[in-house]
Order: C-alpha cells, then structure tokens, then sequence
C-alpha cells in the first residue's frame, strides 16, 4: 500500500477527538492532536474563538454558553456523541470542564470518552477556597487566605490584613466572564468592601487573600499527567510577562525544569488523587523563597503548546492513554524554549517600558530565540487572521464608543 494512502486510511480509522471551546487553550489541544492525525471536532460557544479557524478541524458545532444554559449544552454534546459514537471528549475551559465533569456519567453513557476526572475533584480544583484548604492539608504552601460570607467578615479581615490584598472569585472563569478581570488587587478597606459588593451582586462567592509580592518573573508553571493520583509526565515552565502586566495570565513563558515547583505540585495533586493532565500555577515569594501555590486548571492551559514544542505533547499522550490503553511515560524535553502570545504581549508592550529598569532589547529577546507562538503559524494561518479580525473590529468598536461619547459632549 502506497504510504501516503496509508496515513489516509489510518486517520479514517482514528477516533474522533472533540475539543470543547475553540479559544487559545482549545487550538493548542487542536494542534497537537491534529498533528497526529487525528480527525477534530471543535465545539464552539464563543463568536471570539479562533481554533475554528484552524486547517486541522474537520467540523464546528455551534453551542451555547455553557454557564448560561447548561441544559442546552449538554444537550448539544450529546448529540456530538450521537453524531461520533466513541469520540474522545476533552474540554479546554473552565466554564467546558465543570460541566462536563457534572454530567460526565451522562455523556460516558452516551458513548464519549470524557477526559476529565470525576464531579468531586474538578469542582476541589475548580474552587479557589476548596484548593487552598486542599493545599493546607497537603502542606503545599499558598498565600494566606480568608473566605468572607459578609460584609462584617470583610471588615475583620481588613482590620489585621497587610496591604495590598487581593479579591479572588471562588470560580474564576464565571467572575472574568461578569466582571472582567481574573481577581482585583485592594489597598484599603474601602476597596475591599466595594470589590465584594460587586462580587456579590453577582451572587458570587470569593476568598480575600494577601498578595504575594513580586513580578510574573516569580512565576511558574507545572504541568503534568497523572494517574490514580501519581505522576507519569511531568514538565515545568517559568512566566516572563503577563497580560495585562497585574492581573492577567502569561503572554511570554520559557521551558525550564524546577524541581521544588514539581515536588509541590505532585503533592498536592496526590492529596485530591488527580487523574488527567492539569496545569498548576506557583510563585515565588521573595520572603522567603518559597513557591506557593496560586491555583489549579484541571484542563489544558494557555501555553500548552511550548510543552508539545518541547517534545511532550500533552494532549496526543491523554488520547493515546484513554482511547488506546498506552501509558504516557516520562522523556526528556528542551528546555529554554519560549511560547509567545504575540497579540497579548504587544498590547503590554508600554506598560513594560515604562519600567525603569526594563529595556527595548529585553522585551524582544524571547522573539529573537527559539520559540513557539500561540497562535501565529506559516502552515496554519486560520487562527492567526481569525484573531487580527477580531483585534481591529474591537480597536474599531472602541473608536465608535469615544466618537460617540464625544458628540454627546
């Protein structure tokens, strides 16, 4: 049989791989299975996604929000699994992976392999306050963390706290989606109580915690594969730059084994027995010198493809172990490789400069080495011309809504 023929048939015979949210997270997932030939089904819920986009997705089925209507949603992914019997499910989002783990014996019923664990363990990872009393009884060190039910307890918290602080949503992707930002920074008590205000006009639950000092560059990133609770393959990573700079996540990140990071992070995900791939986040805390924990995403992250780039690709190890029974096992990667996303990191650019002891060469030093881009790439252009679109008709709106507020000056 002719070779190429034969990488043909193979991928008809594959099973479907369907990835729930066509966002930054999603098209790494996207890429590195579509790579290996894997036949992909991106399900979208977002008219800002990209991994639509992509040469490597044979098909987009339209959802709603999934913490908007969850009935539907579900609805629409159980007619996926009747349209792909045996499909590999695997969501790429917060919002995607609590509802799938919910429903998850429903949608294994209807044929799916779901790739998240159980109800429990991703509602532990998915909860701020029930990740950092996890990581208490693990001994993983986290910032000092305080669950206020009400506007008294927020005041009790400010009477002893050291400022700046922080206000952190339980759920963080519900909180980004209502307010706008992943957590808010308070310097006072004022601040404190307003931040809570708004949070809970949202009927939102949040932690208020001291803020770990230091910039992105304390930063680092464990991600691994576990199973029953034990590590098969991990890797580690360092942040660069953030975006936005304060609040956001990383723009810039560079591959570089950490034991110490590593050593928290499997203690802390053995305390939950974790199965699957997860993404925990730590920070050194010049204090002490310490790496603590600031949280867990229990899918694939941002940066997923500077470990495929590396040479562990996450995502084809998950499909070949639940859909093929082969054990991901631990291999070296290279390090001092870099994964840039370009769009997020330019719009940082001035905010970086302006620091005194932050220079021009600095800021595009990872461009000048080895890198992979998060969305930028010459053989598969889709999503990078998906997002510049995208880009211009905001900067556009946001022309309109000055011209507009200027007129009626």
């Amino acid at each position: 049989m002719d070779i190429a023929v034969g990488k043909v048939l193979g991928a008809l015979t594959m099973i479907t791989a369907i990835v729930v949210s066509g966002a930054t997270h999603g098209l790494g997932v996207v890429r590195s299975l579509g790579r290996q030939g894997v036949s992909v089904t991106v399900v979208s819920y977002d008219k800002r996604d990209i991994a639509p986009s992509s040469r490597f997705v044979r098909q987009v089925i339209r959802a709603p929000h999934p913490d908007k209507d969850e009935v539907q949603f579900v609805k629409v992914l159980l007619e996926a699994a009747h349209r792909c019997p045996g499909s590999l499910l695997i969501p790429a989002s917060d919002a995607a992976l609590g509802t799938v783990a919910r429903h998850k014996t429903s949608l294994e019923d209807a044929g799916l392999i779901v790739a998240s664990d159980d109800a429990e363990v991703t509602e532990t990872l998915l909860n701020k306050a029930k990740t950092f009393a996890l990581a208490r009884s693990a001994s993983v060190p986290g910032p000092a963390t305080f669950a206020p039910t009400s506007e008294e307890d927020v005041r009790r918290f400010c009477e002893s706290a050291e400022f700046p602080a922080v206000l952190k949503p339980e759920l963080s992707h519900i909180y980004r989606e209502l307010v706008g930002v992943k957590w808010t920074r308070v310097d006072n008590t004022e601040e404190a109580l307003r931040a809570y205000a708004v949070a809970r006009s949202h009927s939102l639950e949040v932690v208020l915690q001291e803020l770990i000092p230091g910039d992105e560059q304390c930063g680092a990133v464990y991600n691994s594969y576990f199973w029953n609770g034990e590590p098969l393959v991990e890797f580690t990573s360092r942040k660069i730059r953030n975006s936005p700079p304060d609040t956001g996540s990383p723009s810039v990140v560079v591959s570089e084994w950490m034991p110490e990071v590593a050593e928290q992070g499997r203690r802390l995900l053995r305390a939950v027995k974790f199965s699957g791939y997860s993404c925990t986040e730590f920070k050194r805390d010049p204090r002490d010198g310490r790496y603590k924990v600031m949280e867990v995403n229990a899918r694939h992250n941002l940066s997923s493809l500077l470990a495929t780039r590396c040479g562990l690709n996450f995502a084809w190890m998950q499909y070949q172990h639940l859909v093929d029974g082969i054990v991901p096992v631990q291999r070296d990667y290279e390090q001092g490789i870099y994964w840039i996303d370009v769009t997020r990191d330019l719009r940082s650019f001035r905010h970086y400069l302006r620091r005194p002891d932050y220079s021009l060469g600095e800021f595009f030093a990872p461009y000048r080495r080895q890198c992979v881009f998060a969305v930028l790439d010459r053989h598969d252009l889709g999503p990078a011309a998906a997002r510049a679109f995208d880009t211009l008709r905001v900067a556009i709106d946001k022309v309109r809504r000055k011209v507009c507020r200027a007129r009626r000056l």
